[in-house]
């Protein structure tokens, strides 16, 4: 699956916040997310993403 930087992307779990929708800010075997509600940024392995990884949203 093809990810680049500035796409909004639903995971399946949402963030403590209640949101979740987030931007991608960095692909590679780490992704940096920011969440579109609050602006808490987060780092997580590629794997851990894909898992979690729900649909695009734009």
């Amino acid at each position: 699956m093809e990810f680049t930087v500035g796409q909004i992307v639903k995971m399946k779990k949402a963030h403590p916040c209640g949101e979740n929708r987030w931007e991608i800010l960095r692909t590679g075997m780490d992704f940096r997310l920011k969440c579109t509600n609050c602006g808490h940024m987060i780092l997580i392995p590629r794997k851990k993403f894909e898992k979690n990884f729900s649909c695009f949203l734009d």
